[in-house]
């Protein structure tokens, strides 16, 4: 790969754990961010490349477009081997990683589109902070049902950093952010507190997802 891919993102969104495991991998990478910071929706350049509006979305060398952060992760996982972020397709645990990159992104994910923006569907400013609080209930009790489930080592699936402990490691800081998540799913807690200090991502998260005070919630 001659040319480096370029991923359309945000700091804080749902780029950044694509963008990790971009430099865990070692390829070289573009960042295009939105030109008015934290406005993805409306920036012109995002909506050419994903109608959606909405990041992350990988341009490969060849023009190729990928969206959906489950997709991509798990895509340079199987892409790049290598760098081990994911069990191959023939180990036993490859059904756990593809049943928990899918719950993280359709059961927790997806909720976001609504909780930041509850004008999209419903009116008024009591109502939306209504959606926002029963949201932020439903992202927590799916975290706790993942939790109850999964037999953590050092990492989700085990000895291994994965891309699913990117992905969880990231959306846990979302709301109802970090305090509520140690208490909803204390198996993956260390592992995410794992994550939070790798070496290895130590210049990237201070960069794209900075550990600001108060940042737990």
């Amino acid at each position: 790969m001659d040319k480096p891919i370029t991923i359309y993102g945000e700091r804080g969104f749902g780029s950044v754990p694509v963008e990790a495991a971009l430099t865990l991998i070692g390829i070289p990478y573009h960042v295009v961010s939105p030109s008015k910071p934290f406005d993805v929706s409306d920036d012109a350049a995002i909506a050419a490349v994903n109608p959606q509006r909405q990041v992350p979305a990988l341009v490969f060398p060849g023009g190729e477009v990928m969206t959906e952060s489950a997709a991509i992760l798990i895509w340079l996982a199987d892409r790049y081997p290598e760098a081990r972020l994911a069990p191959p397709p023939l180990h036993r645990k490859r059904a756990a990683y593809l049943r928990w990159m899918s719950f993280v992104s359709a059961a927790i994910y997806s909720l976001f589109w609504l909780r930041d923006d509850p004008s999209r569907v419903i009116d008024g400013e009591a109502e939306g902070k209504k959606l926002r609080e029963r949201l932020a209930q439903r992202i927590a009790a799916c975290w706790h049902v993942m939790d109850g489930q999964v037999s953590p080592g050092r990492y989700i699936l085990g000895g291994e950093l994965s891309v699913l402990d990117l992905y969880v490691t990231v959306v846990s800081r979302w709301a109802p952010r970090r305090k509520r998540f140690y208490v909803e799913a204390p198996r993956m807690a260390q592992v995410v507190k794992r994550v939070d200090a790798e070496p290895r991502l130590a210049a990237f998260w201070a960069e794209r997802f900075p550990f600001d005070e108060g940042w737990e919630g």
